[in-house]
């Protein structure tokens, strides 16, 4: 069980919004969503409705301004993270549409160039787990969050950028 507070403005001022599941228009609740407050669980947060757009995670905690991290607007929806416990597994492949060089990771790899030798990474089979993708080596740059599923193009996340570069394995206790 997961539950996030929005705030209009920064600081947690202004109006306010509780929310402890997916949310894929916070502009039905509030003009504008500028900081919040973590109480429980994990979520991921994006400057566009629907869940697309930038990305960025957040734990337990109070986040005072979403500028500082990145943001040029507010946050427009919201997806909660459940708590996971088993193994995590993941399939890469070097191309869209699970075509070229793979390989299968169960743990978080900062380059997945240098490690694996592959000229790109393109499209990817999460079976198990949730993870957070990266444009950058070493865990920087733009994030995505995966689930469970088929991704063959970064598009299917919203990236539209070159290539994914590093992933880690989301083991906060969610």
């Amino acid at each position: 069980m997961g539950k996030i507070i929005f705030y209009e403005d920064r600081n947690f001022q202004g109006r306010s919004y509780e929310c402890m599941s997916d949310c894929s228009e916070l502009g039905s609740y509030l003009l504008r969503c500028t900081s919040c407050k973590v109480e429980s669980g994990c979520f991921m947060v994006y400057d566009r409705p629907n869940y697309v757009g930038n990305q960025h995670f957040l734990s337990r905690g109070e986040y005072s301004d979403f500028q500082s991290m990145g943001f040029t607007d507010s946050i427009r929806s919201c997806r909660l993270i459940p708590h996971y416990r088993g193994s995590f597994r993941m399939r890469i492949y070097e191309r869209e549409n699970f075509q070229g060089q793979s390989h299968e990771l169960m743990e978080d790899c900062d380059s997945i160039q240098e490690r694996y030798r592959m000229s790109d990474c393109q499209s990817c089979h999460v079976m198990d787990g949730h993870w957070l993708i990266y444009d950058q080596p070493h865990f920087r740059g733009r994030m995505m969050y995966l689930r469970p599923g088929e991704y063959r193009s970064p598009r299917e996340v919203g990236y539209k950028g070159g290539r994914l570069s590093s992933v880690k394995r989301i083991t906060d206790p969610c």
